[in-house]
């Protein structure tokens, strides 16, 4: 470290000591932090890492507890900085390849920010532009030198916490929470384990894998489902003979029957195999289970394509899309892959759920991929909707209805997840 630095970084130490700290404006929120926040001496290859935000230059973050922030990947004692705490917003930033945290200035390409424990709340807590999370923040500069990703580490069940809340409302039955927690903690699982080690995080925030929305999700009843689950995943047999974790896919109403994974996803897992499922009808809202008609202007459809996959722009202009495989079920079908033919007189072919959230990223308006395609005018028009997801794995709001009926979480599990057995990991 040069000199200069330890001198500003020691100044700096030196005025917050002096500071005192602030006690925390909002009540409400005294009451959600009441809840520790457990695993915190987990080691950090045990925790979950979260991306918060994605090629940021700055952000605010907000402690009510003295913190540490530990420069680089590791840190020794004489390198990590204790913070006394001032209560007031921190403004962090990133330019010419330097994290500024306040007028701290820290020239490693790592920052890792570890809120302690007050005295009178929960602890272990930190805010982000305003939302509330457990655990730790990561801040990593990307290459272009100028922003940054923000990464929560996250003991799991404190992860899980913010996950459930997010994906199924509190107050559903407390076996489909259940249930819930468990295929949630098996989805991240598999995901860390499969793709984590070649990134710095681990999971998004966001449906891409899972939503999570830190504190604001949680509850007693969340927090109930996932301590009662306490260490426990889906396992099934895998192509060697061995049992092992899956991702454990699930959707908000499957619209009548899920779908095989390898019809949606590309991956083939014995248990991730379509079950019909005559549960979500009676739970799932108004315009979830049937859907109105979206359309969607021809030349955004075209643009949308061709950004999301560019090999679409030898197409040029789409002017056909045609199902060419679906799944046929008693009174409806499932389209899972479109052949599209462009002005240029070539063709391609897509699964139909990439063409749904390439035309639609948010999933809010063509909700699923059971559902016709037409052109109307110069308009694509996706009709007929019926379902609320990709419809792989457990149907959520078929889990709710399980669980009016009296079944168990490891019954609606075994249901949705063919073949699965639940173990605990510790």
């Amino acid at each position: 470290m040069h000199f200069a630095f330890c001198i500003l970084i020691f100044t700096f130490l030196a005025i917050l000591a002096g500071c005192k700290g602030r006690p925390v404006s909002e009540p409400v929120r005294q009451t959600e932090w009441r809840t520790p926040t457990p695993q915190m001496d987990t080691e950090p290859q045990s925790c979950v890492r979260v991306l918060l935000l994605d090629n940021v230059p700055d952000c605010t973050i907000k402690i009510s507890a003295p913190y540490t922030i530990i420069p680089g990947e590791t840190a020794s004692e004489n390198l990590k900085f204790e913070i006394s705490n001032s209560g007031l917003p921190i403004i962090v930033r990133s330019a010419a390849g330097k994290i500024t945290i306040d007028s701290l200035i820290f020239t490693t390409d790592q920052v890792t920010i570890s809120p302690g424990p007050p005295q009178s709340l929960g602890g272990h807590i930190f805010t982000l532009n305003g939302d509330d999370y457990r655990g730790k923040l990561m801040l990593v500069v990307n290459p272009d030198s100028n922003s940054f990703d923000a990464i929560n580490i996250v003991p799991l069940e404190a992860y899980l916490a913010g996950v459930v809340g997010a994906e199924m409302p509190r107050y559903w039955e407390p076996e489909a929470l259940k249930a819930q927690a468990i295929a949630a903690r098996t989805y991240c699982l598999y995901v860390k384990k499969r793709f984590g080690g070649s990134r710095t995080w681990d999971m998004r925030k966001t449906q891409a894998h899972q939503v999570y929305l830190g504190v604001k999700a949680e509850s007693t009843q969340v927090w109930d489902a996932v301590n009662q689950t306490l260490s426990q995943v889906l396992v099934c047999r895998q192509a060697d003979g061995s049992e092992d974790i899956f991702p454990a896919y699930y959707s908000s109403a499957c619209g009548g029957h899920t779908e095989n994974s390898s019809n949606v996803f590309g991956d083939y897992f014995d248990t991730l195999v379509g079950v019909p499922c005559s549960y979500c009808k009676d739970v799932a809202k108004p315009g979830f289970f049937f859907w109105p008609t979206v359309e969607f202007d021809s030349n955004n459809v075209t643009t949308k394509l061709s950004q999301r996959y560019p090999s679409l722009l030898q197409l040029g202009q789409i002017g056909d899309i045609t199902a060419t495989r679906q799944s046929n079920y008693e009174d409806f079908s499932r389209l899972t892959e479109v052949k599209l033919v462009g002005s240029t007189g070539k063709s391609d072919f897509l699964k139909a759920e990439d063409l749904r959230l390439a035309i639609d990223p948010s999933g809010s308006k063509i909700k699923s991929t059971i559902c016709r395609i037409a052109r109307s005018g110069d308009k694509w028009a996706f009709l007929s909707g019926r379902g609320f997801g990709h419809g792989v794995g457990m149907c959520q709001c078929g889990a709710q209805a399980m669980a009016r009926e009296g079944k168990t979480a490891e019954q609606i599990l075994s249901y949705y997840y063919r073949g699965s057995k639940i173990i605990k990991i510790y």
